[in-house]
Parts: C-alpha cells; sequence; structure tokens
C-alpha cells in the first residue's frame, strides 16, 4: 500500500502538466494545419474534458470518464482536423490528424501509471472506434472521406500501436517512477532482521523455535484428525537425504529417507502433493496390509519436509482425510521453517564463535605461551652451574608452560571439531577420541553402528560436544589406561557412551559439578537423556541417549575395534 500511494502522489502532477503541455501542442499543430480557428472548439472540448483529471483525479467515476471522454474527442477530432486541411491544401489529411493524436497518449499514460490495465485495453477500444467514427462521419463537402486516406490509417494505426506500448509496458514504467532504493549494508540488514527475529521468538504464544519441539506437537494434532498406527515428521539435511524431526508409533520405524527413490516419499517431495500408497515407507517394508500418506509441508514455493502417516488397513485414507490432514499441515509448515531458519541462525552463529574464539586463542595467549616457554630455555642456558636448584625449578615451570599449551591446542582442537555433513556423527568423535587419547597415552576402543539415516545438524552437534566432553574428563582426571568409545545411531534414536577404566568420578573436583551441568544442559536441549555410572571394576560410564531403541532390521555401517587395529 505504501508503494500504490507513492505511485499515486507522482501521477497527479505529471498527468496536469501533460495535459497542460498537450492542450497547448495540439491547440498550435491544429492552427497551423487548418488555419481555421473554429477548430479550436475540439481543444475546448478537451479542456472540458480534462477538468476531472485537474480537480478530482483520484474520483472512482469521474476520473475514468474523463479518459474515455478525451480519448472519444481525440478520435473525432482526428477526423475533424484531417478533412480541414485537406481542404485547405496546407498539408494531407495524414499530417491533419497527427496536430491531435498525441494527446491520445495523455489518458493513456495516465491510465497505465494507475495500475489499470483493463482500462488501458478499453481506452484502446474505444479509440480505435472513435478513429473509425471521426474518419467516416465527421467531414467537409467536396472531400472524400479521411477514413480512406492512406494517411490518415497511417496517423491512427501509428498512434493506436503507441498507446498499446504506453498500456503494456506499465510495469517499467512504473519502475522507473520509483525511487532507488538503497542496497542494504549486509551488517546492518543482518542485525535488523536478527532484532527481528528476536522479538518474534519472545512473542511466540506458549511455542519454542525448535524443530523436533514443533513437529511432536504437529504428530499429536494429525493424531486428532487421522488414523495411524506409526506416524514420523522428516525434514532435510545436507546429501540428499532426509532426518527424522519426530515420530510416533508402536515402534520405531526405519523410513525411507532418499529423494532419489521410487517411493511415495519421493514423489510427494517433487510435486509438492499430498501421496497416498498401498505400502509402507519404511525401509524394511511391512508384509500385509498397509496405507501410507506423505504430505509434503510447503512454505512458500520450498518444501521443508514431509508428513507420514502409515496405518495397518487399506484404504484408511480416503480423500477427506487427506483435505483434514493438509488443514492441519499447512499452518504447521510456516512454524516449522521459521524453526529450521532459527536453528540454521543459531548454528551458522556457534560455528562462527566457535571459529572465533579458537583463532583468538591462537593468535593470543597461545603464543605468549610460547613465548614464556622459550625464555624459561634461555634463562636455563645462560645459569651458572652452580644454581641446580633454581635449574631444577626452571625445568619443572618449563614442564607446566609445555602442559598448558598442550592443553590449550587440544582446547583449540576441539572448539574447531565440527560433525562433517558427509562424514557423520561416529568419525567426527572418532577422530576427537583417538587424537585426545594419542596425547594422553590412553588405548582408545571404538564401537560404531550408524546408520546411513542422519540425525538433525543441531543434534548432531550437541551429541559431539557431550562425547567431547566426556573424553576429556576421562583423559584430564580418570587416570584411565583405556577408554571405550560406543556410537548407536539410528534416527530419531542415538546413544554415546563413553567409559574409561580409571580411578572413578569425584566428587570432590571442582570442576567436576560444572562440566556435568554442561552436559546435562547439552542433553536436556536435545530432549535426551544423561546417565552416568561407575563402571565395573573400575572407571566411569558416561552415556547420553536420544529416543528408544527399536528393531534393528536396517543395514548398518559397523565398526568395533581397538585403536590401532
Amino acid at each position: 500500500m505504501p508503494v500504490l500511494a507513492s505511485v499515486s502522489a507522482r501521477v497527479q502532477p505529471l498527468a496536469v502538466a501533460a495535459r497542460i503541455i498537450m492542450l497547448a501542442l495540439v491547440a498550435a499543430l491544429t492552427l497551423i494545419a487548418t488555419k481555421e480557428p473554429a477548430q479550436l472548439r475540439w481543444i475546448a472540448l478537451l479542456v472540458v474534458a480534462a477538468l476531472p483529471a485537474f480537480l478530482a483525479p483520484d474520483h472512482r467515476v469521474l476520473g475514468p470518464l474523463g479518459r474515455f471522454s478525451e480519448v472519444v474527442i481525440t478520435g473525432l477530432a482526428a477526423g475533424s482536423i484531417a478533412a480541414a486541411a485537406d481542404l485547405t491544401g496546407t498539408v494531407d489529411v495524414g499530417f491533419g490528424a497527427e496536430a491531435v493524436l498525441p494527446y491520445l497518449a495523455v489518458p493513456l499514460l495516465t491510465a497505465a501509471l494507475r495500475r489499470r490495465p483493463t482500462e488501458g485495453a478499453a481506452l484502446l477500444g474505444v479509440a480505435a472506434v472513435a478513429l473509425v467514427a471521426g474518419g467516416t462521419l465527421i467531414g467537409r463537402a467536396g472531400t472524400d472521406s479521411p477514413i480512406t486516406q492512406p494517411g490518415f490509417l497511417a496517423a491512427g494505426g501509428q498512434w493506436l500501436v503507441l498507446g498499446a506500448i504506453i498500456t503494456f509496458a506499465a510495469d517499467t514504467m512504473r519502475q522507473l517512477m520509483q525511487p532507488a532504493e538503497p542496497t542494504p549494508q549486509p551488517y546492518a540488514e543482518a542485525t535488523r532482521l536478527l532484532t527481528q527475529l528476536r522479538s518474534v521468538a519472545r512473542s511466540l504464544p506458549g511455542a519454542t523455535l525448535d524443530p523436533g519441539g514443533i513437529s511432536e506437537h504437529l504428530l499429536e494434532e494429525l493424531r486428532l484428525v487421522a488414523p495411524g498406527d506409526r506416524a514420523a515428521v522428516l525434514s532435510t539435511s545436507g546429501g540428499g537425504r532426509l532426518v527424522v524431526l519426530a515420530q510416533t508409533g508402536a515402534e520405531r520405524v526405519d523410513w525411507e529417507t532418499t529423494l532419489d527413490s521410487d517411493s511415495a516419499i519421493a514423489e510427494a517431495w517433487a510435486t509438492q502433493q499430498p501421496q497416498v500408497a498401498s505400502r509402507s515407507q519404511a525401509r524394511s517394508h511391512r508384509r500385509g496390509e498397509v496405507s501410507a500418506l506423505v504430505v509434503p509441508l510447503v512454505a512458500g514455493v520450498r518444501t521443508i519436509g514431509l508428513v507420514i502417516l502409515e496405518a495397518d488397513v487399506s484404504s484408511a485414507y480416503p480423500s477427506s482425510v487427506v483435505f483434514d490432514v493438509t488443514g492441519v499441515t499447512e499452518p504447521a509448515a510456516i512454524r516449522l521453517e521459521a524453526a529450521l531458519l532459527f536453528d540454521d541462525v543459531r548454528s551458522l552463529a556457534t560455528n562462527e564463535e566457535r571459529q572465533r574464539l579458537a583463532r583468538e586463542i591462537h593468535d593470543g595467549v597461545a603464543q605468549e605461551l610460547v613465548m614464556v616457554g622459550y625464555g624459561i630455555d634461555n634463562a636455563l642456558a645462560t645459569l651458572p652451574e652452580d644454581s641446580e636448584e633454581t635449574a631444577e625449578e626452571l625445568r619443572t615451570l618449563r614442564n607446566e608452560v609445555t602442559r598448558v599449551i598442550t592443553e590449550l591446542r587440544l582446547s583449540l582442537f576441539e572448539l574447531r571439531s565440527e560433525v562433517d555433513r558427509n562424514g557423520g556423527l561416529a568419525a567426527a568423535i572418532a577422530e576427537y577420541a583417538r587424537t585426545l587419547g594419542t596425547s594422553a597415552g590412553l588405548r582408545v576402543h571404538f564401537t560404531f553402528d550408524e546408520s546411513t539415516a542422519r540425525l538433525p545438524a543441531a543434534t548432531e552437534a550437541e551429541l559431539l560436544r557431550i562425547a567431547q566432553e566426556a573424553i576429556t574428563n576421562a583423559r584430564k582426571h580418570a587416570g584411565a589406561s583405556n577408554l571405550w568409545v560406543t556410537c548407536t545411531v539410528d534416527p530419531p534414536y542415538a546413544e554415546i557412551e563413553v567409559s574409561d577404566d580409571g580411578k572413578g568420578f569425584a566428587d570432590d573436583r571442582p570442576d567436576g559439578r560444572y562440566g556435568l551441568t554442561i552436559m546435562a544442559e547439552r542433553a536436556e536441549r536435545i530432549r535426551g537423556r544423561l546417565k552416568i555410572t561407575p563402571r565395573h571394576p573400575s572407571g566411569t560410564t558416561v552415556a547420553v541417549v536420544l529416543g528408544s531403541p527399536g528393531r534393528r532390521d536396517s543395514v548398518r555401517d559397523s565398526v568395533s575395534a581397538p585403536e590401532g587395529e
């Protein structure tokens, strides 16, 4: 609406100025072409027809009526002035019509700038009829009708074509009239958008910007309108696969997560239309009667996810049920898109901050500690031979500086560690455990059982941080010789377990409670459960569990081997 008002504000002075200029021009041309002041009566009629444009330009009736009157008078005047010019012999018939036809552009331009293409087309039609009528009915005794003259036909056709260009090129003209908008600066635009996002997030009524929570709520709503034994909400991830955001049912299902397979899931994603199938959408298809309904979650023109409903009966999803389901999923798609976008923004911001901290530590404290170590080495080299006690203290200090530098480098590695969307969660945990195990002389044993399906990126990131904290605690404080790392991923279920054979978890350790709190908060953020138990005969087991395990009937990538074997 502000844009329309801006355009309207510019149209009025432009139309008034155009009419005044064109009226003066056609009046002068008429006198030149005919040498008859009587022909100025047509100009007087045009002035009368233009009065609404001067006095009531925005009137719903008078404005269009005035423009139609201008077109009619212009067409009739063209015939009369052409005949008069031919009679006096000043110019031929075609040039006589050209004296008044330029005014035809004024009402057509006004209609175009006011975003009235239908009115513009009607004005063109009326102009053509008026030209024919003027050239046929209005003439002078002893002269041929102007309509029979090629010059008149050429002049009339020329101005009708120009009028069509004016009418149907309105969008381009409106864009030229718009003030140039300044190009927003990236950081200023980002600040504005993030401020809006923060305000919206705080005002959401009883909702969160958590994709998993929104998906669970959607499944609860669908349970009231459609039958089903199993249901799930899937969204996109890297590598052209889908991830399970939430699911309900008697047992967990290994849903088909590829978009290039021959399935209702791929068809619904490609067509953005609900798909009904008579077979399960799981990788391990169920036997017996099954009805499946796959509904795409479309926000604008983009598919952001899918809802899958399955029932162990035939024909469970007629068109009436599909209609009820889409009535629930359409508004939910907007909520889920907002949550997914917020999740992406949060992940990007978190990763950027971790990288920034890593750079600051590397370029600041780490470099300064290295210089301190060099200073200690120089002091040792220049000590007198009889200063053994001072030398021993310096060597102890040098060892401590070396230990701190090592810890800093491991911290930098932890900050920079991320889950590669092509490598997976297990690979990221294995790389971290292998690096820290080597630095501490630990023998690390891996057991991986990872499905080809993926967890949401934010969930994988939180699980990696929990595993990092558990591995770091075992390295720093347990005094262990062996470390067992188990990673089981079968979306939406996942379990990460880190065990050591050290001295166990000491409650009196000053940073113990803080580390536990961090891990517990991360687990709660992804709706997981953190468990810390003693390991027999010695050591501690830290486990985080997401979801609940189900059937293990699909192909897995499984590895179980100690480090180095």
